[in-house]
């Protein structure tokens, strides 16, 4: 799972990424709004972490051209803001949901947990149930059939959990070397030898196929 932290105090956003790396998430800190901007449209990032008050571009800013350009990135914003307009502009600029500094870092561990599930992967629960006994924990992303761990290397957790997160819809080679490979220059025969092992583990047509078009789970 890979989160944008836009948060100008360097202590702070060195806590707050440090928490959230042990914990297993793939963080990219920015101090600077432009620069944390640009990077948004270089990256697909799965959560943004914005602070209201950035030098060059504010968090509102930030957020108000990202809604503009269709990016539908789900956002937190980190504030020390509290009056009830600073609150409703974020919402109405189209934020998941508010922290207010100070605040514990288990406490947004708990935020970005519920704003992936009810924002990346269309539910409220941990769990997605899928087709044939599978299922999926959204947050520890361990795939199980009929409640018993497959056992999946790092990439292959990520495959499932991109394909478990657009299920139902078919994607193609080239979109997963951008959201399970970052975009790195693999080759279609690594990105199908991918697939092969998480089907020879699942021992099922849990990936699907359709020719000319992709790849999907149901």
């Amino acid at each position: 799972m890979k989160i944008l932290l836009l948060e100008d105090d360097y202590l702070y956003k060195e806590s707050i990424k440090d928490f959230l790396t042990d914990i297993g998430y793939e963080v990219k800190d920015f101090e600077d709004g432009q620069e944390a901007l640009d990077a948004i449209y270089e990256t697909i990032f799965d959560l943004l972490l914005l602070d209201v008050r950035t030098p060059s571009i504010s968090g509102f800013n930030l957020l108000k051209k990202l809604r503009k350009d269709g990016i539908k990135t789900p956002v937190i914003f980190l504030t020390s803001l509290t009056d009830i307009d600073n609150l409703s502009k974020g919402y109405e600029l189209g934020c998941s949901d508010y922290i207010r500094k100070p605040f514990e870092l288990k406490e947004l561990q708990y935020r970005i947990e519920q704003t992936i599930k009810t924002s990346l992967y269309r539910s409220n629960e941990d769990v997605i149930e899928l087709k044939n006994g599978f299922s999926f924990n959204i947050v520890k992303e361990v795939l199980y059939k009929n409640n018993k761990e497959i056992n999946l290397s790092s990439i292959e957790k990520k495959l499932v959990a991109t394909l478990v997160k657009e299920r139902g819809y078919y994607l193609s080679l080239d979109v997963l070397q951008e959201l399970v490979w970052d975009g790195k220059d693999i080759s279609y025969s690594d990105i199908r030898m991918s697939i092969s092992r998480v089907r020879q583990k699942c021992k099922e047509d849990f990936i699907q196929t359709k020719k000319m078009v992709g790849y999907r789970v149901e």
